[in-house]
């Protein structure tokens, strides 16, 4: 069963967070859904935060994955928020459960297929030698060449953990993410029609979902709206958390 965290009371509202994310990550943002009458469920998906490792990673199996969890908390009629690699499971759940959906948040990503671009990435997290590095700032260290982003390896680093005394790991599994990464930009099929209200929100500055975007996402998702937030790129509900906030109250309230 995928781990979780739950906060609020009142109507069912699923988050689902993005490539190498997990839970903790939405806390803040969940407080404020929360806010709105909502019960929230933050959900780590399979090899991410403490949900199970598998070597099985998919849009197919994570979907599967949050039919059990729904069925299991005996959750529908939910609003479903979905972030970069998460938009894309709530995309396929949505379209295959839609029985299970009242509304759908698509957080910066389109149904389109994306090249793999986490190459540095990943490869700088598969080089950190946790026999040496041993504290957060060695890690931090470690990365800097890797991922020049300050704000991109704080969001990779909320990943380390004591796996025992004095030896570091990371929570998500890097060895399954590495292997199947080709499956995080698989495309939406494209027959695939989602009759759910949609809200896909974008940033700015994103190059995630581009104007050419539209037509697909229309074509797919026939009772949609796309929404631009200012100052933002790719993390819209980092960057620009109110323009985030304000933008789902106004979909969902």
């Amino acid at each position: 069963m995928l781990h979780s965290l739950i906060m609020g009371e009142g109507s069912p509202f699923i988050i689902l967070h993005g490539f190498l994310g997990m839970s903790d990550n939405w806390k803040t943002h969940a407080k404020r859904i929360a806010s709105l009458g909502f019960r929230v469920h933050m959900i780590d998906q399979r090899n991410h935060g403490r949900s199970f490792h598998d070597p099985t990673f998919n849009y197919d199996v994570m979907v599967d994955d949050l039919k059990a969890y729904c069925d299991h908390h005996k959750l529908d009629n939910f609003v479903l928020l979905g972030h970069s690699m998460g938009g894309k499971t709530a995309m396929l759940f949505s379209a295959k459960h839609s029985e299970y959906v009242h509304q759908l948040i698509i957080n910066d990503i389109s149904p389109r297929f994306y090249p793999v671009h986490h190459d540095r990435i990943l490869k700088g997290l598969n080089e950190m030698d946790f026999d040496r590095i041993i504290s957060r700032g060695m890690a931090d260290e470690f990365l800097l060449s890797y991922v020049p982003e300050d704000s991109v390896r704080q969001f990779l680093l909320k990943n380390l953990f004591w796996k025992e005394k004095g030896k570091l790991g990371f929570r998500f599994n890097l060895e399954a993410l590495t292997d199947q990464i080709e499956e995080v930009g698989e495309a939406l099929p494209w027959q695939l029609i989602v009759d759910v209200e949609t809200l896909f929100v974008r940033g700015d500055r994103s190059e995630y979902v581009s104007d050419d975007d539209a037509e697909l996402i229309h074509a797919q998702f026939p009772n949609s709206r796309v929404e631009t937030i200012k100052d933002a790129g790719h993390w819209v509900h980092a960057d620009n958390p109110d323009g985030f906030f304000e933008a789902i109250r106004a979909f969902v309230v």
